[in-house]
């Protein structure tokens, strides 16, 4: 396998030499180098594997649940529906609106993908999106790492005068392979939504798997690959395949989402998943992410607790972003330290890290019921899940 990926390794850098250039920082390109080696050197998980400082990110992966809301307005739209399928198309419309943010917004900003720091056990992230007039009412954001071997991130989101309410869990299984980082997302999420009748529907949402290439020249960029799934509890099912480009053809972040009810096809969206796309069905214009995003509002550094990911971080993405990597790297190894600490202690006094806003559970009894609903595609048929307590900050 090295043989093979070694040779992959000198077509690429003969024929993007100068990407190679441009994207690796002159001091780091001997670190980059054997970073590299090393991915191709590894047969299991790469998580624990540690990234050169260039690449990192100043931002914990417990922030990355904000993307899923940061158009709030779509988010809140969803109560608006008429119908059980306008609904079903207005979760399916939010749900792709977000992958942008989610996937291509730190090429954007930092110029490539960057490796987000990896959360500790027990480590927080609080937020919300404001009330304005095409919302109808405060959007909140509750966010735990309740695992750390393996990470698991689980997050709330609920706009409750809308009665739309975001629960889900995620953790990701990396692996390298034929030049590109592959990362299956371990989890779901469940939307629920009260509609004006009274009525509760539910749709269990399933992950994509992402291909990290760019891997070669130190400009690594994601495509969504495979297929998720958007399952309602009310019989609608959105099937989304993904096609990113290839290295030498193709057309980056491409998606095409069939949608369902009773096995008759009722949609097709096509398009681009980073910026717009068509319902075929009609010609009209499915989704379109090119208008601002909405940051998430999060409290003042000096009233966040010492748990909250931007305090605890603090140095560490000081340093990303000054490019102090010597004082980013001693921060970390602090944190690392300590967490290490910790576990040792509680494994000496025969104790566990007791979860803040969330309880485990082995399986998840709506995960299993909408399973049977779209049963035959290679999903697992249990899932376990992390319960809110209903305890955030939030009002």
């Amino acid at each position: 396998m090295v043989c093979v990926l070694n040779a992959v390794c000198r077509i690429l850098r003969s024929c993007r030499a100068y990407n190679y250039q441009q994207a690796v920082p002159a001091a780091q390109k001997s670190t980059w180098a054997s970073f590299v080696k090393s991915l191709a050197s590894v047969s299991g998980d790469l998580s624990s594997m540690t990234a050169p400082p260039f690449i990192l990110s100043p931002t914990s992966l417990t922030e990355f649940p904000a993307y899923w809301n940061e158009r709030p307005a779509l988010f809140a739209a969803i109560a608006d529906g008429k119908t059980e399928e306008d609904r079903a198309l207005a979760v399916l419309k939010w749900f792709i609106s977000t992958l942008k943010s989610q996937y291509t917004s730190r090429n954007e900003s930092m110029g490539s993908e960057k490796k987000p720091l990896n959360p500790v056990l027990g480590e927080l992230f609080y937020g919300m999106w404001p009330d304005a007039p095409d919302r109808g009412g405060v959007t909140t954001l509750v966010v735990e790492q309740v695992s750390h071997h393996p990470p698991i991130t689980a997050f709330r989101i609920e706009n409750k005068a809308k009665g739309v309410v975001l629960t889900g869990h995620n953790a990701q299984k990396t692996s390298f392979s034929a030049g590109s980082i592959i990362v299956k997302q371990v989890g779901h999420a469940l939307l629920t939504v009260q509609t004006a009748e009274g009525a509760l529907e539910e749709y269990i949402i399933t992950l994509p798997k992402l291909r990290i290439d760019g891997i070669w020249y130190g400009s690594p960029y994601i495509e969504l690959t495979d297929t998720s799934y958007i399952q309602s509890s009310t019989g609608w099912l959105s099937t989304v395949d993904y096609k990113g480009k290839g290295y030498f053809s193709g057309k980056t972040h491409q998606f095409k989402a069939t949608v369902t009810k009773d096995g008759m096809t009722k949609h097709v969206i096509d398009g681009l998943w980073h910026t717009t796309s068509k319902d075929t069905t009609t010609g009209a214009t499915f989704h379109d992410v090119s208008s601002p995003k909405e940051e998430v509002v999060v409290a003042p550094l000096e009233e966040q607790g010492e748990w909250e990911s931007r305090k605890l971080w603090f140095n560490v993405a000081k340093g990303i972003r000054e490019g102090n990597y010597d004082a980013a790297s001693k921060d970390k190894t602090r944190i690392e330290v300590d967490q290490r600490k910790r576990r040792q202690t509680e494994r000496e006094a025969g104790t566990t890290w007791e979860l803040k806003h969330f309880t485990h559970l082995d399986n998840d009894p709506v995960y299993e019921r909408l399973y049977k609903l779209f049963k035959g595609t290679g999903l697992p048929e249990k899932e376990d899940v992390y319960v809110y307590r209903d305890n955030g900050p939030h009002p």
